[in-house]
């Protein structure tokens, strides 16, 4: 099967090509706006926009792959304080940075005492409150971000729709994390126990969830251990055969 890969930067890391290349498929990436239908049996996009300029072959790429570098046995002892890691682009609104930095604040305003990480594959935006980041770490590859993971001892994935990667790579590391209650996060397993869950745009809300986080172990180890177990569902080649699988369907009807 020959199969496209769009993406929205020519630096974006597309796992799901190599493991459906390890499948003996034909695999190529093109970035959105340098993309021309060739002969390719399907497009997998990501955006609204690739889906636009793939047309009728066009499959919108669902469910994320965690590298092996995130995976590892168990967690270490916690920092004190602890290292909460915030992921994502600001300039991407959908990401929910902003109400990231507002659980931040919400939490700090109880007395919760923690350093905020900062990870992005760009620059802070000029709305970025700085002053409450201690670490901004910008465009890190695969192998540096699992060593900025590895560190961290929470994670808060706010976006407002999606599922984004660094969510999985949290639980895959056995990094107790807080996501948003949309149907792409809470649709992984029918026991929703495996992260907590705020509402989405909703810092106060999610900030409250943190405080419950930063100040429960048990909870936070229940979590972790579950979080790890669910997240062996993602790796390379459970996901390149699930999609192989629906890609023949997909062909067949």
């Amino acid at each position: 099967m020959k199969i496209a890969f769009l993406v929205e930067d020519e630096n974006t890391p597309v796992p799901h090509a190599d493991a459906l290349s390890a499948r003996g498929h034909e695999t190529r990436i093109v970035t959105i706006d340098e993309y021309e239908a060739g002969d390719d049996d399907v497009v997998i996009v990501s955006t609204d926009e690739g889906m636009q300029r793939a047309g009728d072959r066009a499959v919108r790429l669902a469910e994320p792959i965690v590298t092996d570098d995130f995976f590892r046995a168990r967690t270490p002892p916690e920092n004190e304080p602890m290292r909460v890691l915030l992921p994502g682009a600001a300039q991407i609104e959908a990401n929910g940075i902003e109400e990231g930095y507002g659980a931040a604040a919400h939490a700090r305003w109880f007395h919760q005492k923690f350093d905020l990480i900062r990870a992005s594959p760009w620059a802070p935006s000029r709305e970025e409150p700085l002053d409450d980041v201690q670490e901004f770490h910008v465009a890190l590859n695969v192998r540096e971000m699992a060593r900025l993971v590895h560190t961290c001892d929470v994670c808060i994935v706010p976006s407002h729709s999606g599922f984004e990667t660094a969510a999985a790579e949290a639980m895959a590391s056995f990094i107790p994390t807080l996501l948003t209650a949309t149907p792409a996060y809470q649709s992984v397993d029918h026991a929703h126990d495996y992260a907590l869950f705020a509402p989405a745009e909703n810092a106060v809300e999610m900030g409250e969830q943190l405080i419950e986080l930063l100040t429960d172990y048990e909870l936070r180890d229940r979590i972790r251990t579950r979080g790890r177990e669910v997240a062996e569902r993602w790796r390379s080649e459970k996901v390149a055969e699930r999609l192989e699988a629906f890609l023949r369907s997909r062909e067949s009807s």
